[in-house]
């Protein structure tokens, strides 16, 4: 069944999504989101990690392969907001030397803008969506900027103990930025600090996309239609144009959706996966890759935490899910001796008795009696320090559909993932130093947080470059072969850095929304 033909499809309600959305509907275009999972409203949201797991993918239609395969429940989202509704909300940016590794280190790649390209776009998100922090602090590592519109947020004994042990190591702390509320803003409360972040917040204190960007979009006109799973972007007979997407409804109904442009915003996954399912006779390796890179150079970051136990009430349920505090006083790039690439620091987080990062899980080695006195301890003094790591691009690292198929007929996709050895260099001298810092707490017992080596937060696949031999888009998401085609969201990175990505996705989707709808009689025909 085709619809009425709209001025701009996008795949995906998540945080890059709903940037698009807004921009292009207050712009006055006519805009139509299609979101696979149900449609989340803020009283969907439960302070549970049983009932939490609702919003984040049980499974789906990727099968896990390499020496690290990724672990994606989560990092992806099933729903309406995407991943956005239920992340920690952490706010920190990359910094300048992330976007010119190779002409500073010889390795990986160059983005083609820099920081200063980026950084106006950073000052307008924290004012859209709201941004609690000390903007004048992080000065040490980066340009100044304008104020974040709110102060910190407030601290807790279990992030205070850690000033201690990193002013031993010479690392320096600071407030942690967080697109969460320490006041009120823009008729949106203030955080309570009950630490369930992580399961979605029903307050509208942390800024997921319901209550920024897609409320904005709704209110502007766009329209939301959950459920709806796309499977092919379609194209014109020449190939140099796309006319719009096939998906199929809640009640699995193929349905088509002619539209002036396409923006993908779907996981970063999914919109190689989307991409390389809608060959052509004119795009034969799927649309946008006439590179052959289309679905390579798939990144993630890695964590390495470090547990200290303190025998006093440390409050550790209280705060947030993401941070306290945070560094980048270990972002150079060889910062690390014997190994490459950038580490950024956090400390502080609310813990809670299991799921991700619940304390239940911070001593595998113990069972029955022995874990029931651990956590009777662990409910009062535990607290945890991390140092998130910067994987660099790796061809061998990449999406490809696979012979399997969905219920609507689409091939799985294969990701295929492993770490280097210096990803593995790096975890392992951020283990090293996570102990030292512990061990200058005063705690009463330290250790490592060692197991598999995690795959957090998944990016490229679709990354940004000068042009269509070295990338598959430009630096706003559009595609370099099919002008009216995007791809929006932490797929373009070009490379990874180490800082959480979404502040960077929403940046870098206002950037390239904003271009789009300036550009819109051109890029739309």
């Amino acid at each position: 069944m085709a619809n009425k033909k709209v001025d701009a499809v996008i795949v995906g309600a998540g945080a890059s999504g709903s940037v698009f959305a807004a921009a292009l509907a207050k712009a006055g275009k006519k805009v139509v989101i299609l979101e696979q999972g149900p449609d989340w409203q803020l009283t969907d949201l439960i302070s549970s990690d049983f009932w939490g797991r609702r919003i984040k993918p049980a499974s789906g239609p990727f099968l896990l392969e390499g020496k690290n395969p990724f672990g994606y429940v989560y990092q992806a989202g099933w729903g309406v907001g995407g991943a956005a509704l239920h992340y920690f909300a952490n706010f920190p940016r990359l910094l300048p030397n992330d976007f010119k590794i190779k002409s500073e280190h010889g390795r990986a790649h160059d983005w083609p803008i820099s920081y200063q390209d980026v950084a106006p776009y950073y000052d307008k998100v924290a004012q859209d969506v709201g941004v609690s922090g000390d903007a004048k602090a992080e000065e040490i590592w980066r340009p100044a900027g304008a104020p974040y519109p709110m102060p910190p947020m407030k601290t807790f004994r279990h992030g205070e103990v850690w000033l201690k042990g990193c002013e031993a190591a010479g690392i320096r702390l600071v407030p942690a930025a967080v697109g969460m509320n320490s006041t009120d803003y823009k008729g949106r409360p203030a955080c309570i600090y009950d630490g369930w972040c992580h399961v979605g917040c029903p307050t509208g204190a942390l800024s997921n996309p319901l209550v920024t960007y897609l409320g904005d979009a709704k209110k502007a006109g766009a329209e939301v239609r959950a459920l709806s799973t796309v499977t092919r972007v379609l194209t014109n007979a020449q190939g140099n144009k796309v006319t719009g997407v096939e998906y199929y409804d809640a009640k699995k109904e193929r349905q088509v959706q002619e539209a002036s442009v396409v923006v993908l915003a779907a996981w970063s996954a999914q919109n190689p996966r989307l991409m390389l399912n809608s060959a052509t006779d004119k795009h034969a390796k799927g649309l946008a890759n006439s590179s052959g890179l289309l679905g390579k150079y798939m990144m993630a970051h890695f964590s390495s935490g470090t547990w200290a136990m303190f025998d006093e009430d440390i409050q550790n349920y209280r705060g947030t899910t993401g941070a306290q505090f945070m560094s980048y006083d270990r972002y150079g790039k060889t910062s690390q001796k014997g190994a490459f690439g950038s580490s950024f620091i956090v400390a502080g987080s609310a813990l809670k008795t299991s799921d991700l990062g619940g304390f239940a899980n911070a001593r595998l080695d113990l069972f029955g009696p022995d874990l029931a006195a651990f956590m009777k301890r662990a409910a009062r003094g535990l607290t945890r320090i991390g140092a998130f790591g910067e994987e660099l691009p790796n061809i061998e690292n990449r999406i490809e559909l696979a012979s399997d198929k969905d219920e609507f007929g689409m091939p799985l996709a294969k990701i295929v993932h492993s770490y280097d050895q210096d990803a593995v260099a790096l975890w392992n001298a951020n283990f090293e130093e996570g102990l030292k810092i512990a061990k200058a707490t005063g705690a009463k017992e330290v250790w490592s947080a060692r197991g598999n080596m995690p795959t957090i937060h998944l990016m490229g696949g679709t990354i940004m470059g000068a042009n269509a031999g070295d990338s598959v888009t430009n630096s706003y998401g559009q595609t370099h072969e099919i002008p009216n085609l995007y791809v929006a969201g932490p797929g373009i990175f070009a490379t990874a850095g180490a800082s959480n990505p979404t502040y960077t996705i929403l940046a870098l989707s206002l950037r390239g929304a904003e271009q789009l709808a300036a550009d819109w009689s051109t890029v739309a025909g």
